[in-house]
C-alpha cells in the first residue's frame, strides 16, 4: 500500500521521532501536518521538506489543549480536506523515583501522554469513521510493556496508551476499516533524557547516553512499515529495542 498523496498529522514533530517521521512520510509522498509547541523547530522542518518538494502544513500544537488538537484537524480538512493518518507522538519523560514527590511532572506526563493522545485521537476519529478509512498510530514505548524503578508514573502513561491503541481497534478496525498501530521504542537517541531532573538518576543519565540506543530514523521507518503494508493488514504493535538493551 502507498501513503502517496495521503494526509498525516504528526504530533510533537518538533525534534526526535516527530521530526523524522515526517521527513520520512514526506519523502515517501505524503502530505504531512507538523505541530509542536517549538515552532522555530517546527519552521526549520518545514522549510527541509519544502526543499525536498513536499506539500507540508506547520502549526503550534500544545496536545494538553484539546482546542488546539481541534484546530489542527480542522485546518488540515480546511487544506486537505481529509486526514487519512494520525500519528500520536508527543510524549514526555521526566523519570523520577516516587519518593522524590515531582507531582507536577507527573501531571505533566499524564496531560501530554495520556490526554494528548485522547485528545488528538478524538479530533480525528469521527470523520475517519464516516468515510470507513484512516490509521492511528500510537508511539508507546517498552516501557508500555516493562515497569522499572523510577519509571512508575512514565510507565503508568506508557501502559495506558498501550491498552487505549488495543481497545480502538477492538472498537474501530473492522467496524470502520481504522487501522492502529502502537509502535513501542526502546532506547532511542533523543531529547527524552534531558527532562529527567531527579538528581538521584543522574548516574543512569549519563549510562544511558552513553548506552548504543536507537535513531529516530529507525522507528520512523517501523511506522512506515505498518502505513505501507497492505490494507487488509494491521500491524497492531511493533516493539523495537537496540540490540544492545537487555530489557
Amino acid at each position: 500500500m502507498t501513503i502517496k498523496n495521503k494526509v498525516a498529522i504528526i504530533t510533537g514533530a518538533s525534534s526526535g521521532i516527530g521530526y523524522a517521521t515526517a521527513l520520512a512520510l514526506s519523502k515517501a509522498g505524503a502530505k504531512v501536518v507538523i505541530g509542536a509547541r517549538r515552532t522555530d523547530k517546527l519552521e526549520q522542518l518545514e522549510n527541509e521538506i519544502k526543499k525536498n518538494g513536499g506539500e507540508v502544513l506547520s502549526q503550534k500544537l500544545d496536545v494538553t489543549k484539546k482546542t488546539d488538537c481541534d484546530a489542527i484537524v480542522d485546518q488540515t480538512i480546511k487544506k486537505w480536506g481529509t486526514v487519512d493518518i494520525l500519528i500520536n507522538n508527543a510524549g514526555l519523560m521526566p523519570l523520577s523515583f516516587v519518593k522524590s514527590l515531582k507531582v507536577d511532572e507527573w501531571e505533566q506526563m499524564i496531560d501530554v501522554n495520556i490526554k494528548g493522545v485522547l485528545f488528538c485521537t478524538a479530533a480525528v476519529i469521527l470523520h475517519m469513521k464516516e468515510k470507513k478509512s484512516g490509521h492511528i498510530v500510537n508511539i508507546s514505548s517498552v516501557a508500555g510493556r516493562v515497569v522499572f524503578p523510577s519509571g512508575s508514573v512514565y510507565c503508568a502513561t506508557k501502559h495506558a496508551v498501550t491498552a487505549f491503541s488495543e481497545g480502538l481497534r477492538q472498537e474501530f478496525s473492522a467496524r470502520s476499516n481504522i487501522r492502529v498501530t502502537c509502535i513501542e521504542p526502546g532506547v532511542v537517541e533523543t531529547e527524552l533524557l534531558n527532562t529527567i531532573t531527579d538528581e538521584s538518576l543522574q548516574s543512569f543519565i549519563e549510562t544511558a547516553k552513553k548506552t548504543q540506543g536507537l535513531k529516530a530514523e529507525d522507528i520512523a521507518e517501523a511506522i512506515l512499515f505498518a502505513l505501507q503494508s497492505p490494507e487488509h493488514m494491521n500491524v497492531n504493535e511493533i516493539l523495537v529495542r537496540p540490540t544492545s538493551q537487555e530489557r
